[in-house]
């Protein structure tokens, strides 16, 4: 099934895709470069972050958005804090009272549980950029390492279609990434920071094969985490907060 958006970006549909950024990926080497949402019914194959498995089950989103921004390369990355607020104000929009934080670098938090996950991968030259989008709308998976929530527990009812999420995050991803391309990032970091789980309070995180332990002060000016540990300053680029006992 195929369509348009307000935003004049393409949308697909398919009942059923190994994975959304497979397909955008295979766009992408086609010469393909957006704007275009790719949503699946179900997915085969859906993974995250590290190639981890993304688990879903009919009624979750599961989307792919593929774009080109012109943006200097080395600010490709502040991305994923433009699409972590939009994703949490798009799901804002359908459920208006949940208790809602974002968890560095891309997943957002409904009621301490992750709700949604973000999973940035720049493709080609110039820069193509893949943004996937996991939503927990109907299911809440189990038997993982983080604790789950889903949209219907916090007043989505009745659960918003996936094509109806892809529209409003196309709406608010668009009017954060223009902030972003008008202002620059400090705007973006700055409202991040403000609604990010664990600020202030102990974390760990895996990073480059080690378990760094410290108080979550800040991001840096790229959106590198900021860890006082026992009062030297730590920063992290890349890594996993980890969810057993991360916050206290």
């Amino acid at each position: 099934m195929a369509g348009a958006l307000a935003s004049g970006a393409r949308l697909e549909i398919f009942d059923s895709l190994d994975s959304t950024s497979l397909e955008a990926k295979r766009r992408a080497a086609a010469g393909d470069a957006g704007p275009l949402w790719l949503i699946a019914v179900r997915q085969t194959a859906g993974y995250g972050r590290r190639g981890a498995p993304w688990m879903q089950e009919e009624g979750d989103v599961a989307a792919t958005f593929l774009f080109r921004e012109g943006a200097p390369s080395e600010t490709l990355p502040q991305l994923s804090f433009v699409a972590a607020l939009a994703v949490g104000d798009a799901i804002r929009r359908f459920a208006p009272k949940a208790d809602l934080s974002l968890k560095w670098p891309n997943d957002a938090l409904a009621g301490g549980g992750k709700i949604a996950g973000l999973l940035l991968e720049l493709l080609t030259t110039p820069s193509t950029v893949s943004l996937g989008v996991g939503v927990n709308v109907v299911s809440s998976p189990q038997g993982l390492d983080y604790p789950a929530a889903r949209l219907i527990d916090f007043g989505a009812s009745p659960p918003p279609h996936p094509r109806a999420f892809v529209e409003e995050m196309d709406a608010t991803f668009a009017a954060w990434r223009a902030i972003w391309r008008n202002e620059g990032f400090a705007p973006v970091r700055a409202e991040w920071l403000a609604r990010a789980e664990g600020l202030g309070r102990a974390m760990r995180v895996q990073s480059a094969g080690e378990i760094v332990e410290g108080v979550f002060k800040d991001l840096d000016l790229d959106g590198a985490l900021i860890l006082d540990c026992d009062g030297a300053c730590r920063t992290i680029a890349a890594g996993a907060v980890l969810p057993a006992g991360t916050f206290r």
